[in-house]
């Protein structure tokens, strides 16, 4: 026979709603269908909206208060003109906070004569300063703020041996010309003007401008440029190609040397394609229709 056990409850119990389900919603009581604020909001502590001792109206004209900008009329006839309440109530309600410490009211007298109420609102009693003493601290000067770290220099990029203006402004030209192949490659004037040499140093080696154009702009990477000046500068010059190979000068042209002739008229050598006069006989004599205008220097023969 099977041993009996006294300490047994006679019957099941029953589950404790949130016992083993702490999230489970109550049967009864409020359930909250809350959303997040994020804009538009003030936070107000339950020490004020539970207050055991105050008054709804009381709690409701708290929250209000905290919820206005600094500033804002808050007197006895600008709440009685915004809310039904009569003046009678709100000035109950404001008394009460007085009393609790959510509101602290004082009458100052300007310079003028006139008399105006400050009042000064808690949000958790006795857990700050008043706003008076918050006023009189002296306000703590902002530190200079610091100046942003210069822009790092582009990189040096190689220079022509004879930056002639038209060379220049070819380079220019082809560094423009990059936007229509990639916009990431859109230049500053103030960039041009440093890549520009750069460029100039490729076309002084013979390379075309097509050429320059395609070895700067061929397999760019598909991240974005950061800093597209300084990508070109890079490729400008770690694929700077190497001098032309050297071409010896064609000598000149030899200088055209007529043979020497005699001259009929004075017997003296002078240079000429053909035999006849000097220039010197030709001056004294008559010249000949059809003789050909030779014009060297007599040698002595």
């Amino acid at each position: 026979m099977a041993a009996q056990h006294p300490n047994a409850h006679t019957r099941a119990t029953s589950r404790t709603p949130g016992e083993d389900h702490p999230h489970e919603q109550p049967l009864a009581g409020v359930v909250h269908d809350n959303v997040r604020h994020t804009e538009s909001f003030t936070v107000v502590g339950n020490h004020l909206v539970q207050h055991k001792d105050l008054s709804l109206l009381a709690i409701g004209l708290a929250c209000y208060i905290q919820s206005v900008r600094q500033g804002t009329s808050v007197d006895i006839k600008t709440l009685a003109a915004r809310f039904p309440e009569g003046p009678t109530r709100i000035a109950a309600g404001l008394r009460e906070l007085e009393k609790h410490g959510y509101l602290h009211r004082s009458c100052t007298r300007t310079s003028t004569g006139r008399i105006v109420t400050s009042t000064v609102s808690c949000n958790r009693p006795g857990h700050s300063g008043s706003a008076r003493e918050t006023a009189s601290r002296p306000v703590a000067r902002r530190a200079p703020q610091e100046k942003p770290p210069p822009r790092k220099r582009l990189p040096v990029v190689p220079q022509p041996s004879c930056p002639a203006p038209a060379l220049l402004q070819a380079a220019v030209d082809v560094l423009t010309g990059l936007r229509r192949r990639d916009p990431r490659l859109l230049l500053s004037a103030t960039d041009a003007e440093h890549l520009a040499p750069g460029v100039a140093a490729w076309l002084e080696r013979e390379i075309a401008p097509t050429a320059v154009h395609h070895a700067l702009t061929e397999n760019l990477p598909n991240e974005p440029l950061i800093r597209p000046a300084a990508f070109l500068a890079h490729r400008l010059t770690a694929q700077l190609p190497p001098p032309p190979p050297f071409r010896t000068p064609a000598p000149p042209a030899p200088e055209l040397r007529h043979p020497l002739q005699t001259c009929d008229g004075c017997d003296r050598a002078f240079r000429a394609p053909q035999p006849g006069r000097c220039r010197e006989c030709r001056a004294v004599d008559d010249r000949v229709p059809g003789a050909p205008d030779v014009g060297p220097l007599c040698a002595a023969g």
